[in-house]
């Protein structure tokens, strides 16, 4: 049993000996940026962290050092966020996984709690199957959450309950709850995440203020440590489940020759 999931608290010879046992490695996706006055700027890392390394422990991997940083631009206006590219991204993003393919990791399992790098991370999870023959799938781990509690705490909200619970999962002295002030409108809120949220229409917004004028809004004062480790349990469950399930298909057509000889047979 190793002591750690995370990658940079190894030695090279633990590295290589879980690789060589599971080459499956997990990249959290985050950001850093603000979450009003009672969440840290790290929330988004932090969570895909801790969700990473639960999620690890259940599949037998490796959680690789993932850089704080993603592309939130639209959070810009206020202090606190540090926006990449999308270019830089999903640069920083490839190399670090393409490091590991080198040494054998065969698997990707990239998992993001921050809704402005899905379109980066498509791209380069793309390049590494295409490019450099990883096994990749991605997680969306926020959207898994309000699966599961959006029914409890108010949504999916930037500041709200639910990025509460997963930093309190993370370290709870982060989490500054008599601080809560300011939130912006919930039903205005709600309506425009519900308007950019939809598969059919992407609208592009100017930045976070379209959504909360004073860049949050949820109900995080019901939020507690127990919870949020009950929560953490539960996301890291349901990933673990189904990842296994799709990367166990993925191996059956990967490369679209079972495809082939299922419709051979069939005609």
């Amino acid at each position: 049993m190793l002591p750690s999931r995370y990658f940079i608290d190894l030695t090279q010879p633990e590295i290589a000996a879980q690789l060589k046992a599971n080459p499956l490695v997990i990249l959290p996706a985050g950001s850093v940026e603000q979450h009003g006055p009672h969440l840290p700027t790290g929330t988004d890392i932090f969570a895909s962290n801790v969700i990473g390394h639960a999620v690890a422990e259940r599949m037998d991997g490796l959680v690789l050092p993932a850089t704080p940083f993603g592309v939130t631009p639209m959070h810009m206006p206020f202090e606190g966020t540090i926006s990449f590219t999308p270019d830089t991204y999903m640069r920083v993003v490839t190399e670090t996984c393409v490091s590991t393919a080198r040494h054998g990791a065969k698997y990707l399992l990239i998992l993001n709690w921050h809704e402005g790098n899905i379109p980066s991370l498509a791209i380069a999870a793309e390049a590494l199957h295409r490019e450099h023959g990883m096994t990749v799938l991605t997680v969306q781990a926020c959207y898994v959450a309000e699966e599961l509690y959006g029914h409890s705490c108010n949504g999916l909200t930037h500041g709200g309950e639910i990025e509460a619970l997963a930093v309190l999962a993370y370290r709870p002295d982060l989490v500054h709850l008599d601080r809560i002030d300011y939130s912006s409108d919930h039903a205005h809120g709600h309506k425009m995440d519900k308007l950019r949220r939809t598969r059919s229409f992407q609208p592009v917004l100017t930045d976070i203020r379209s959504i909360a004028a004073t860049g949050w809004f949820g109900s995080p004062q019901h939020a507690t440590a127990e919870k949020g480790a009950r929560m953490l349990t539960d996301i890291a469950d349901k990933i673990a489940q189904e990842a296994k399930e799709i990367f166990r298909q993925l191996d059956q057509v990967q490369g679209g020759t079972a495809e082939i000889r299922q419709l051979r047979q069939a005609g």
